[in-house]
């Protein structure tokens, strides 16, 4: 038998992507740097967890956006952050949470490393909760990050439209 807790994490996992495709009105981030391409999470829990979905993240550490989509066009999930508040939208369902770390824990197992994957794909290393970059292949709009610890490990692969 599967924990509860495990069950709504894995199908979180599954909707953090669809409601990041959601049907909100979007704010407008025109004057900020902002990225698309391709990602993938892998959280070493038990049992695993992973999902990939096209994103295009707007806006910067302390005030920005992440849509997810199917590679149809299909929006997953919105996530919106500021310093007072994260908010993930699937469809018309709405999570809430203080911090994107825990908005992030709570849907994946593990903190992503949204706000420092601003620096990271301008090119700069730099740390965040146990992640560790490898911007060897940013040039070519690659990026892989870890974390070992704490636990579980996870992973994260970005590859950029270019």
């Amino acid at each position: 038998m599967i924990p509860a807790g495990l069950v709504h994490r894995r199908a979180a996992l599954g909707l953090l992507g669809a409601a990041l495709a959601g049907c909100a009105a979007p704010r407008q981030f025109e004057s900020l740097p902002s990225w698309t391409g391709r990602l993938a999470v892998r959280v070493d829990s038990v049992p695993a967890q992973a999902f990939s979905a096209d994103f295009v993240l707007s806006g910067r550490p302390v005030e920005g956006e992440l849509r997810l989509s199917t590679p149809l066009g299909q929006t997953i999930a919105i996530v919106r952050w500021s310093a007072t508040k994260a908010e993930m939208q699937r469809g018309n369902e709405f999570t809430t949470r203080e911090n994107l770390d825990r908005l992030t824990t709570e849907l994946t197992g593990a903190p992503l490393p949204v706000a420092a994957l601003f620096d990271w794909l301008g090119g700069r290393d730099t740390p965040q909760g146990g992640w560790q970059v490898d911007l060897s292949r940013h040039a070519d709009g690659r990026l892989v990050a870890r974390r070992a610890q704490p636990l579980p490990s996870a992973e994260l692969r970005l590859v950029l439209d270019q």
